[in-house]
């Protein structure tokens, strides 16, 4: 292979992981009782000049089920979405405007039209952008 060649390649490689380095691609847990139990907010960017982002939740409580559902789209900025426990194993989730109902039980995920726009119960935290990466922060424990 020519010299010159061998360079094109080389910046054509490193042009690629450019372009690969603005995708988002992340997997958040909230762990409910340990890593077997949890809320998994899914966000994935094929294409860095896509302005909306897939989003999913797995809803997993090992080893009886674990389910990976579809929710709206997002933006590439992360809108935090907060988790409440609203009892029996069931959790609401708010982002934006929307919110959805999660059951650990048999893993199920749904859309919920809250009128009150009022939360279930209470907030045990919230998955934000921290530091550059979508983390879940707890809400800190009362003293």
């Amino acid at each position: 292979m020519k010299p010159g060649a061998r360079m094109l390649r080389m910046l054509a490689a490193a042009g690629l992981v450019g372009v690969l380095a603005g995708c988002e691609n992340s997997a958040t847990p909230f762990m409910i009782e340990g890593s077997q139990h949890a809320l998994i907010l899914v966000r994935e960017q094929k294409f860095f000049w896509e302005d909306e982002l897939r989003q999913a939740v797995v809803v997993s409580r090992l080893p009886a089920c674990q389910k990976r559902v579809r929710i709206h789209p997002g933006s590439t900025e992360l809108v935090e979405m907060r988790v409440y426990a609203a009892g029996d194993g069931l959790w609401a989730l708010h982002q934006g405007n929307r919110w959805y109902l999660a059951g650990t039980e048999t893993c199920q995920l749904q859309d919920w039209d809250n009128p009150s726009g009022q939360p279930p119960g209470a907030l045990v935290g919230s998955f934000v952008l921290k530091d550059g990466a979508p983390a879940f922060v707890p809400v800190p424990a009362a003293n």
